[in-house]
Formats: structure tokens, sequence, C-alpha cells
């Protein structure tokens, strides 16, 4: 597990009426979340590495399969440079913390739709990647030709990264 990433398992519960699932709940130690988003994403599309400076985020899978990875990026922490997979292959059953200096990403294995909270509102400035096929990174994705977004094709490679976050 990557220092400050947590995998919140939520409790799924269900009566004649249909289902109940809490996605997100303030924890002592988070910042409060400033934003919330709305991604619908196709199967083969991958989206990422991401990461922010001064942003936390929370993921939420509400349907469809995926694979996430998240890379510690940060100088000093105790688990720079640590990968953590995350297969979620069951939706709306766990959310995703993910601090900053925390790159990450999810290739959809099939059609997916993505809850994201964000603690600051969005800031092109605080918008970093590092590319997600990057082999000093060595991620094993499910799939070597998805459907990227631009910006994800020219992300630079994690050599080319210049004054990354430091572990607070």
């Amino acid at each position: 597990m990557i220092e400050g990433v947590r995998v919140v398992e939520g409790r799924l519960h269900t009566d004649e009426r249909g289902a109940f699932y809490k996605a997100w709940q303030h924890e002592p130690g988070t910042p409060p979340m400033a934003e919330a988003n709305h991604a619908e994403r196709r199967a083969g599309c991958l989206v990422g590495l991401h990461f922010h400076r001064d942003q936390t985020d929370v993921w939420w899978l509400s349907t469809g399969r995926a694979v996430v990875y998240l890379v510690d990026l940060r100088v000093g922490s105790p688990t720079e440079r640590a990968v953590q997979r995350v297969d979620w292959d069951v939706p709306g059953r766990s959310s995703v913390v993910i601090p900053p200096g925390v790159a990450h990403g999810f290739a959809a294995l099939t059609d997916v739709t993505l809850t994201y909270l964000q603690s600051r509102p969005y800031d092109p400035a605080d918008e970093l990647g590092v590319a997600w096929d990057d082999p000093d990174l060595a991620l094993d994705w499910p799939t070597r030709t998805p459907l990227l977004s631009e910006r994800d094709r020219t992300n630079p490679a994690y050599a080319a990264l210049r004054d990354l976050p430091r572990f607070a």
C-alpha cells in the first residue's frame, strides 16, 4: 500500500426496495471535498496517469470493471516510487482516496461510470501527468493499445519530470 492511499470498503445494504451504498463520508485527516465530477468511459479507454501537487481525489466506480494504478511520486515518501494496483470488479463497493503527489490512472475493462471528488476546484495549473506506458514504471496495463486523450498520449516520461511534489 502507498502511504496515504486508502481503499475504503463500503457495505451494500439491500432489501426488497433495492440497494443503498454510502459512497463517501469525510474522514479525519482528509481534506473537505470541494468539487464532484462524473465520468463515463468506454471499454478500452485508459485515463492517466495524472497527479496533483495540492489536490486529494476520491474515486468511486458505480458501474463497470476497471484496473486502477497508483504510483507514489512524492520525494521523501516512505513509499516513494511504490506502485499499487486496485482491481475494481464489484462496482459501488469501494472508493479510493488518492493524496497529492500520487499519480493515478485507470483502464476501463468494460464501459464504466466513475464519480470522483476533489478537495479543490479544478485548477489547470495543478493538472500534471506522467506517461501511462513509461517503461521505468513498468505498469502491467490490461491493454497495449488503449483509447487515449491527447493529453494522455503526450504526458512526459517519469525521467523528464522536474520539481516533483515532496512528501508532507
